[in-house]
Formats: C-alpha cells, structure tokens, sequence
C-alpha cells in the first residue's frame, strides 16, 4: 500500500511559484512511477506532469510545459511540482497520485493507470 500527503498549496498573485510536495509511505515509492493531477471547480481531473520510477524521463501537459517542472528524490520518499509563472488558469485542486504498476518503464498519463491518491492541496491565483 502507498498513502500520499500533499503540501504546498496556496494563494498566490499571477506571475508568482508555489512548490508542492507528495510525501509517501510505503516500501514502493522507488519503484513507482508518480503523476500530477488537478481539478478545477466544474471541471474533470486533467494531467499535468508525471515522472518514471528513476526519475529520467519526464511528461507534461501542454498547458503546463515550461512553467511546471516535475521531479523526485526516492530517498526521501518525496515527489515535488515546481510551479513558475503560475496564470489563474492554474487554479486547482492539485493531487498526487502513483502508479498502479511497478517498475514500468515509462509514465503514464492517464488517471485510471494510478492507482493511489493523496488527498489534494487547493491552489488559487489571483489575477
């Protein structure tokens, strides 16, 4: 089992970073490929980045690619979202989630692929 704890949300003014953290129990973590999602108020959960178990390929979505940058450090079971140039568009429930499979060579985007979330940190950008 994998339990996942999000940090870092916020308000934050357009133009500004906020940094997420994902903290997860669990002996896996290592071997799990790890993902980013967000929801906004009326919306379905969308991709935003995801990253392999070895951290050395990365994925975003359009949306986010060049503002947002995904990345890991297994040895403390933390997986992070950096989040630059942040527009109100941005404004979200942004979850953690893992793969459902270990040790797959690649990530994955689709949400039906992870099978364990955290909780959510609410994001908000002010225009």
């Amino acid at each position: 089992q994998v339990q996942l704890v999000e940090s870092g949300g916020g308000l934050v003014q357009a133009g500004g970073s906020l940094r997420l953290s994902c903290l997860a129990s669990g002996r896996t973590f290592g071997s799990r490929a790890m993902g980013w999602f967000r929801q906004a108020p009326g919306k379905e959960r969308e991709f935003v980045a995801a990253i392999t178990w070895s951290g050395v390929m990365t994925y975003y979505a359009d949306s986010v690619k060049g503002r947002f940058t995904i990345s890991r450090v297994n040895a403390n079971n933390t997986v992070y979202l950096q989040m630059n140039s942040l527009k109100p568009e941005d404004t979200a429930v942004y979850y953690c989630a893992a793969d459902r499979t270990l040790s797959r060579a690649f990530a994955v985007r689709a949400a039906t692929e992870y099978g364990y979330w955290g909780q959510g940190t609410q994001v908000t950008v002010s225009s």
